[in-house]
Parts: C-alpha cells; structure tokens; sequence
C-alpha cells in the first residue's frame, strides 16, 4: 500500500514538471522597490539577456555662463622733483561711458594748477618725456567744456592752504579701453593755472601756458575690487 503511494507521488511529480517550470524555478515576486536615478547608472556597464555588455553613455552637464564685468578701473601715481605728490584713479563702468577721475595731491602752493593727460608713459627724463598733451584728433588746446580741445585737457586742479587738492573730474574722451585707451600714458601737474586756451600767450592754444611739470605719473590697469 505505501509502495504503490510513493509511485504515484512520482507520477504525479514528472506530470506537472513537463506541464509547467514553476515547481523548479518558481516565479519571482513583482520588484515594487523604485528604480534608481539616472545618474546614478552612468559610467555602469550593464549584462543584457543576451549576453552583451551595454554602455551608458554620461551626458556632460552645460557650463555655466561667466559674465565678465564691463568696468574697467585704472590707477597713477604722481611724483616729481618737488614735494608735490598723489594718486590719480579712473574708473569706466562701460566701454562707451564717461570715465571718471578722482584726484588727491599733496604739497602744491595754493591755488589753481594745470592738469593734463599726456601722450607718453614714458618717465625716463622725468615728466619732461611724457610728451605734449594727449590729442588723438589734432585740435587746439581748451578748456574741458569745450569743444575744440584736446583729450588731455583736463583743466585746472585747486589746491587749499595746506596744498592739498581733491577733485572728481567726468570725462567723455579719455577711454581706459579702445584705440584712445589712456592706459600707458600720463597724467601731469603743472605749476601754474592753465588758462584754457583762452589766454593770449603764445602758449596758449598748445598748453595754456600752465607752466613747469612738477609732477607726473604713468596710468595702469588695477583691480576693479580695489
């Protein structure tokens, strides 16, 4: 009796293994865990059913855009033979604006002083080697209100009783960027008051008859964080 039990057992276990795989390799349970992100399967070679070895491929992420200031700020030193000395800074915020001049000197007599941009950076023989004054369209030496003057007239710079002179100085055509770039060349500081073209010296109409150089500085470029 139990012999012919174990025997159908048998049967009955070749029958549903040649009707179904499912008492061998029972079917797994639907995944319900989330799938991973994307990137994090980047850079993962991955088996295929088949056998073959798939690549994703990592898409490399936009740059971001850097923009870059428009400011330009530039800086000169001024010093000479006489005690007169300072600082002269620039600063363009576009590179079609106005540029502003701010000045600060020490040791000047009081009064009023010419002061001009030259054409030369160049120091070698004192501020005798700055060159004449900056004139990139070949007009008459004036005043800054003019419309007849040169770039580097500047105008006057007054110094109090102590010989300190402070002034902030807006200019259309002494550009720090461009091919009438200021920076390289120098700023001057004479010993007496330019008289704007409007005098009737000889020298009127080329220097305004300002007088000695006492004090000059060559420009450069310096850190708009300064």
């Amino acid at each position: 009796m139990l012999a012919a039990f174990v025997a159908a057992m048998a049967a009955q276990t070749i029958i549903s293994t040649s009707a179904t795989h499912s008492l061998i390799f029972p079917i797994a349970a639907p995944n319900t865990t989330p799938s991973p992100p994307l990137h994090s399967l980047l850079d993962v070679n991955v088996k295929s059913t088949t056998g073959q070895s798939l690549t994703l491929a990592a898409v490399t992420a936009p740059k971001p855009i850097t923009v870059v200031a428009s400011t330009k700020k530039a800086v000169a030193v001024l010093k000479g033979n006489s005690d007169v000395q300072g600082v002269v800074t620039l600063t363009q915020e576009k590179n079609d604006g106005p540029t502003t001049v701010k000045v600060r000197l020490t040791g000047l007599t009081p009064g009023l002083h010419g002061f001009h941009l030259h054409e030369y950076g160049d120091t070698t023989n004192g501020c005798m080697s700055t060159g004449a004054h900056f004139n990139p369209n070949s007009m008459t030496h004036g005043s800054p209100e003019d419309e007849t003057r040169h770039a580097g007239d500047l105008g006057n710079i007054e110094a109090n009783a102590d010989g300190i002179a402070e002034a902030t100085i807006i200019d259309n055509q002494i550009p720090l960027t461009g091919p009438n770039s200021v920076v390289g060349r120098a700023f001057v500081v004479h010993e007496l008051e330019d008289d704007l073209g409007k005098g009737r010296h000889e020298l009127s109409l080329t220097t305004g008859n300002a007088g000695g150089r006492i004090a000059c500085g060559v420009i450069g470029l310096t850190s708009i964080m300064k």
